[in-house]
Parts: structure tokens; C-alpha cells; sequence
């Protein structure tokens, strides 16, 4: 069969492929498209200027086009291969990482922690240039107060605190879950702060969705990006 140019082949290909989708949609079954490769297109040019007519010669500017075109196609799929493995490599890499924190404390934002029998909960604040004082309310999940800590802020950094396991009255109290406020004093005015509270790492897993890193803590699931120290 001759062919006289990659247009009409293109458009024999088009025509093939539409009468396979139509077979193919009566038996059920999905369409092979045809697929062409570098190698079958560099063919399909040296065919074409074998059967050219000597008296209108094909246009080598078309050539040209077509060549740029097709080189175009296969560096965009290149690049999309290249992304789909630097995209596994960051996400083994994550993993590797996340693995490293196994058996770890970490501190990130939070409010609510458990309390094991004769335990203790850790975590700190980030006081404000000027405060003279920081109030730690622990309370149950009644909304009960079971403990106020009191402490002197750090004039730089994280000011850290740790919680025994006692009520006001100094008698330990009951593991289960407790909520943890905290307020800064700075010239007669009180400014709310958000804790962070340390938790162990049990295990990690990598969201198939977002490819982020999870942390799955004694504290619940905590994403990798709101750590803000191991331990």
C-alpha cells in the first residue's frame, strides 16, 4: 500500500480506530487505540518521499513541522514519566522519614491528650514579647477544672510544662482524656494561647490521596507538616 503522506495516514489510523471502537462497543470490551511511535513515524517520512511525485515534491518544511510536533509529544510524555518517578522517590523518601520518628515524641498543636494510669502529659507554649506569667487549665470531659499550672515564660522560644496527673488537691486523677487552655498575663491583660502537646509515634502512613506523611500518635492522627519538635 502506498502511502502519500502522515496526514493520510493519520486520518487511515483515525478511520481504523473509530470502526475498532465500534466493534469493540458491540462486543463489550474496551478500544485498543493505535498507538505510533517515534520509530513507525521516521518510517512513515522516509516512505513518503520514496513515493513523492517527482513532478510536485512534498514540502520539506513539512517535515520539519511534523518531526517538531512529534518531538514535542514524546518530551511531554518523557517529562510526565520523570514527574510519576521523582514523585515516588519524594514519597519513599517521606516514608523513610516518617519511620525515623517511630517510638519518638513530638510536639504540635493540640488541645486534648490522654492521660495513662500514673502518667504524665507534656507540652508548651509560645508566650508573647511582655508576658510576665503563663496559666495552664487542665480540665476533664465534664468541663470540670482538674488542674491550673502556673509558670514564668521563657523570654525567647517555647516555655515547656508538664502536667503530673494530679488534681489542685494533689490526688491523682483518673486516666482518660482531658483538654489543656492556656493564657498569658501581660500588664493586667490575659491573651489566649494555642498549646502544643507531645505525643508518642506508633506508627506512620502515607495518604494515597494527597501523598502526605500521617502520624498516628497516641494523640490521634497528626499530619508530618504540623510538627514542630521531636523529642
Amino acid at each position: 500500500m502506498s502511502v502519500d503522506s502522515v496526514g493520510a495516514y493519520a486520518a487511515q489510523t483515525a478511520a481504523a480506530a473509530s470502526a475498532a471502537s465500534s466493534a469493540n462497543s458491540s462486543s463489550g470490551s474496551s478500544p485498543a487505540m493505535p498507538q505510533i511511535t517515534q520509530s513507525n513515524f521516521l518510517s512513515l517520512i522516509i516512505a513518503q518521499m520514496q513515493n513523492q511525485d517527482p513532478t510536485q515534491p512534498a514540502n520539506p518544511n513539512q517535515f520539519v513541522n511534523e518531526l517538531a510536533s512529534l518531538s514535542e509529544v514524546s518530551g511531554i510524555n518523557n517529562m510526565d514519566s520523570s514527574m510519576s518517578n521523582l514523585t515516588n522517590t519524594m514519597q519513599s523518601s517521606q516514608l523513610l522519614t516518617g519511620t525515623g520518628l517511630i517510638g519518638r515524641n513530638v510536639l504540635a498543636p493540640g488541645t486534648t491528650a490522654a492521660l495513662a494510669a500514673a502518667g504524665s502529659v507534656s507540652g508548651a507554649v509560645q508566650a508573647p514579647p511582655g508576658a510576665t506569667s503563663v496559666t495552664i487549665d487542665v480540665t476533664d470531659a465534664s468541663g470540670a477544672l482538674v488542674k491550673t499550672l502556673q509558670l514564668a515564660p521563657q523570654s525567647s522560644g517555647l516555655t515547656s510544662f508538664t502536667w503530673d496527673g494530679t488534681n489542685n488537691s494533689g490526688a491523682a486523677a483518673p486516666p482518660g482524656v482531658y483538654t489543656f487552655s492556656a493564657a498569658a498575663a501581660s500588664g493586667g491583660t490575659q491573651t489566649s494561647l494555642a498549646p502544643y502537646l507531645q505525643s508518642a509515634v506508633n506508627s506512620v502512613t502515607i495518604d494515597p490521596t494527597t501523598q502526605s506523611l500521617s502520624l498516628n500518635t497516641t494523640s490521634g492522627p497528626l499530619s508530618l507538616a504540623n510538627v514542630v519538635q521531636v523529642n
